[in-house]
C-alpha cells in the first residue's frame, strides 16, 4: 500500500506538529531538573510542580473552549504557540539573570498546560475543516507516531544535553520548536472563513458547559470519554508508583528503568500507530477500536509481578511494549471518531470538554493512588490499578447507536 498524500497544507500542519513534538519531547522533564538542581526544591515541591500545571491549566481552559469555537482556527493555534514560546523563554532569560523562582516555574506550567489545551482544541477543528473524513484516520496515525517517535527520542537526547549544555539548554529548544511550529502553521496559507455565532454574541456562563453536554448526550462519546478518563488516570497514576517500586525496592538502575519503559513505549507506540488504518481497512474501524480498547486495559496488572533483576526488566518491557502498541493502534481511531462525530460547530468545545475531563481524572487518580500507595504498598496500588483496568471495557460502546434525527452530528465512524 503506497503512502496517501494529503496535500501540502496537511504537510506544513504535520510539520509544525512534528517539530512541537520533539520540542517538547527533549524538553521532558526539565522543569523537575530545574526545582531540584537549581532551586534545590524536595519531593513535595517536584510533585506540586508536576501536577499543578495540568490541574490548574485545565481549569484555567474552561473557557477558552467556547472562545476557540467562534475564531478562526490557524490564529489560535499561531497565537498558542507564540504564548508557550514566550512562557518557556522566560524561564531561561530568569536564570541568566538569576531571578529563576520555584513561583516561575508555576506560573509557566500552568500557563503552558492551558495554551496546550486550547491549541488542541484548535488544531482538532482545523484539521476536521481541512480534510475529507476518510483521510482523518491517516492524518491522526500520523500525528500518533510523529508523537511516540518524539517520546522514544526526545527524553534521552535532552538528558544528554542537558548534561553536556547546562539546565536551561531543553527549556529553550522547547520554546523554541513552539516558535518553528508557529512559523509552519502561517506557511499553511488558504483561507479560513470566520465561524458564525448563532444566538447572543458574548460568551455566556451556560456556554462553558456545552461541550461536557454534547459528550454526555451522545450515545457513542459519552462511553468513549468515560473509559479514557479511567484507563488514562489509572495508568498515569501508576507510573510514579512504578518508579518508586523499580528504582527503590527492587533496585533497578535508572538507565534499566528508562531503557525498559521509554525504548519499549516509544516502539510499541510508533508500530500500533502504523497498525492503525491497514487494521480498520481490513476489518473495519469500529471493530479494531474495541479490540485495542479492551487489549489495551489486558497488560498493566502484569507490572503487580514484577521482580528483581533481568526477569524483572524482560516483564516490565513486555507489559510496556503490549500495552502501548495497543494504545498505539487505539488513539488514532479514537481522535478519528471523535471529530467524525462531533458537529463542525462542536468541534473546539468538546475537544477542550475532553481535555479537561481526561487531565482532571488523572490528576485526581494519581492524587488518590498516592495515598493507596502510602497506605499500603506501591506494588499493591499497582495491582489495584491493574485489576480494575480489567474492567474498564465495561464502559466502552458495546453497540453501534442508531440515527437520530435531532443530532446534528455526522454519522458515526464506529460503523464497521
Amino acid at each position: 500500500m503506497g503512502r496517501r498524500a494529503l496535500g501540502r497544507r496537511f504537510g506544513w500542519l504535520w510539520a509544525a506538529f512534528a517539530v512541537s513534538s520533539y520540542g517538547t519531547g527533549l524538553g521532558f522533564g526539565a522543569f523537575s531538573v530545574l526545582a531540584i538542581i537549581v532551586l534545590h526544591s524536595g519531593p513535595t515541591q517536584v510533585a506540586v510542580l508536576a501536577a499543578s500545571g495540568r490541574a490548574v491549566g485545565s481549569l484555567l481552559a474552561v473557557p477558552l473552549g467556547p472562545w476557540v469555537e467562534f475564531r478562526r482556527k490557524r490564529p489560535v493555534m499561531i497565537a498558542m504557540d507564540l504564548t508557550r514560546f514566550a512562557a518557556l523563554l522566560s524561564v531561561p532569560v530568569a536564570y541568566a539573570l538569576d531571578w529563576l523562582t520555584f513561583a516561575q516555574l508555576l506560573v509557566v506550567s500552568v500557563v503552558v498546560a492551558a495554551a496546550n489545551i486550547a491549541f488542541n482544541a484548535a488544531s482538532g477543528a482545523f484539521l476536521k475543516s481541512l480534510l475529507p473524513p476518510e483521510d482523518l484516520l491517516v492524518a491522526n496515525a500520523r500525528f500518533e507516531s510523529t508523537t511516540w517517535t518524539s517520546t522514544m527520542l526526545g527524553p534521552p537526547l535532552g538528558g544528554a544535553a542537558i548534561g553536556l549544555f547546562g539546565p536551561v539548554t531543553t527549556v529553550i529548544a522547547d520554546a523554541t520548536s513552539y516558535l518553528l511550529s508557529a512559523l509552519g502553521i502561517r506557511a499553511i496559507g488558504g483561507t479560513e472563513p470566520r465561524p458564525e455565532r448563532s444566538g447572543a454574541p458574548r460568551l455566556r456562563a451556560g456556554d462553558l458547559l456545552d461541550g461536557w453536554r454534547y459528550l454526555l448526550a451522545h450515545p457513542t462519546l459519552r462511553p468513549l470519554l468515560l473509559n479514557a478518563m479511567m484507563v488514562n488516570g489509572l495508568i498515569m497514576a501508576s507510573e510514579p508508583l512504578l518508579a518508586v517500586l523499580l528504582l527503590g525496592r527492587l533496585g533497578f538502575a535508572p538507565w534499566q528503568y528508562a531503557l525498559a519503559l521509554a525504548a519499549s513505549s516509544g516502539v510499541g507506540g510508533f508500530v500500533g500507530s502504523r497498525l492503525a488504518r491497514p487494521l480498520a481497512t481490513r476489518f473495519g474501524q469500529r471493530r479494531v477500536l474495541l479490540t485495542s480498547g479492551v487489549l489495551r486495559a489486558c497488560w498493566p496488572i502484569g507490572l503487580a509481578f514484577v521482580r528483581p533483576g533481568v526477569p524483572g526488566m524482560l516483564l516490565v518491557t513486555a507489559v510496556q511494549l503490549g500495552m502501548v502498541t495497543c494504545i498505539g493502534v487505539f488513539n488514532p481511531l479514537l481522535a478519528t471518531a471523535r471529530l467524525t462525530d462531533t458537529a463542525p460547530d462542536r468541534i473546539a468545545r468538546t475537544l477542550t470538554a475532553w481535555s479537561v475531563s481526561t487531565s482532571a481524572a488523572i490528576a485526581a487518580l494519581t492524587a488518590a493512588w498516592g495515598l493507596v500507595a502510602a497506605a499500603t504498598t506501591p506494588r499493591t496500588a499497582i495491582a489495584l490499578a491493574g485489576v480494575l483496568l480489567l474492567a474498564s471495557p465495561l464502559l466502552l460502546p458495546r453497540r453501534e447507536p442508531a440515527e437520530r434525527d435531532t443530532d446534528p452530528s455526522p454519522s458515526s465512524t464506529l460503523s464497521a
